[in-house]
């Protein structure tokens, strides 16, 4: 899919892997609006503590992202180094460097060597194009096996609008800023206020759901980027049925690609939904999901093909959620493990270990205590994680 006035283009650029895309561009004709949601990590790389500042104004035109190298914890240096990469692509872009945003992920604490990227930023701008964000996609990979696309196509008040988003993660995915980087472009005409309503609400209803190793990085960013080109009616207040079409539309591509990121998670065999329904509060609901979906012994067991429940009720146990062991019912898909806080007998294990063979399945916990709910979607556990990040740095 091409969106109006955005083009992309990624290239080898040698910052830290020889013979694969590593440096990408998305580049907007006009100053585009730009929503920007980052790490809630206290350690936040350079790139970040950069891109917040620049975006106080709610404008971008351009995103220069690398890979291989996070800059973070590089103190002074990775700051010079995330103004120096920028203003290389301002200058090569001849725009105002205040409204390039730069985004990195790799191994954290080395320094960025600004060289390669000298080097590169002129190629880089000149292979532009409208279909590059597929070699976009593909040079924000680290421990990805897959690039991670999305667009969504939608008529408001006549007018065609399209939406286009990327995003890489794998590993460090944790609810709150999952670990990861997402990018999405719209040539939908939108005011700041309204286009940030709508994409906080969408990060908490997708990238604050997924889960592989409880980790959150340095890093974390989502950008969506509206330059207006499609000439729509502007989306505000006094639009409210292109204002829902268009919400339905982001939130449908965030919820796509943070499916994705779980479904990469490095070394998953298993992608699970957790969900704790019947409790007495939301955020009684999501503690105890999320502990759930976090636990080291759960997830081994979802490896293992284990149906061992009363791992999943002991980290319910310790989550902080409030109900009665007495009440609880657990699932696997249709099967019921656990009824009244007892197992419900070796059948039902036997029906239950048939479902954690599968490739996808959801948990559910009812407290039967209340009538909130909350799911966190979560992978297992396996011993190629443990493979990859013992060996992330070589």
């Amino acid at each position: 899919m091409k969106v109006k006035g955005f083009t992309a283009a990624a290239v080898q650029a040698g910052i830290r892997y020889q013979g694969r895309l590593d440096l990408g561009l998305i580049y907007s004709e006009v100053p585009a609006v730009t929503v920007g949601m980052f790490t809630t990590n206290t350690v936040q790389a350079a790139p970040v503590v950069l891109g917040k500042k620049r975006l106080l104004n709610g404008k971008a035109q351009a995103v220069l992202v690398n890979s291989g190298n996070a800059n973070a914890c590089t103190g002074e240096q990775g700051m010079e180094a995330a103004l120096r990469t920028g203003g290389l692509a301002a200058d090569a872009l001849a725009i105002d460097e205040e409204l390039v945003q730069v985004a990195s992920t790799g191994v954290i604490g080395e320094q960025l060597n600004t060289d390669p990227f000298v080097r590169a930023v002129p190629e880089l701008v000149s292979s532009l194009r409208e279909d590059g964000f597929d070699d976009l996609a593909q040079a924000i990979m680290t421990t990805d096996t897959v690039p991670k696309t999305s667009s969504a196509s939608v008529e408001i008040n006549g007018v065609e609008v399209n939406l286009l988003g990327v995003a890489k993660g794998a590993g460090m995915i944790m609810p709150d800023m999952a670990t990861m980087l997402c990018f999405v472009v719209t040539d939908a005409q939108i005011p700041f206020s309204v286009l940030n309503a709508i994409v906080s609400a969408g990060v908490e209803q997708s990238f604050n759901l997924i889960t592989v190793d409880g980790d959150t990085s340095t890093n974390d960013t989502v950008l969506v980027m509206a330059n207006g080109a499609a000439e729509t009616p502007w989306l505000d207040e006094e639009n409210q049925d292109g204002v829902k079409i268009f919400t339905e539309a982001l939130h449908k591509i965030f919820k796509d690609l943070a499916l994705q990121i779980v479904s990469d998670g490095e070394g998953t065999t298993k992608v699970v939904t957790i969900r704790v329904v019947g409790a007495r509060s939301k955020d009684e609901a999501m503690s105890g999901a999320q502990t759930i979906a976090n636990s080291a012994l759960v997830k081994t067991a979802f490896f293992g093909e284990d149906a061992n429940w009363g791992r999943i009720i002991a980290a319910l146990g310790r989550s902080g959620c409030q109900f009665q062991p007495e009440r609880v019912s657990i699932a696997f898909d249709h099967v019921v493990m656990v009824k009244n806080g007892l197992g419900c007998g070796k059948e039902a294990e036997k029906k239950a270990s048939k479902v954690l063979q599968q490739k996808e399945f959801t948990v559910t916990v009812d407290l039967r205590d209340g009538s909130e709910r909350a799911e966190v979607f979560t992978t297992d556990l396996t011993c190629d994680y443990v493979k990859i990040n013992a060996d992330y740095r070589s």
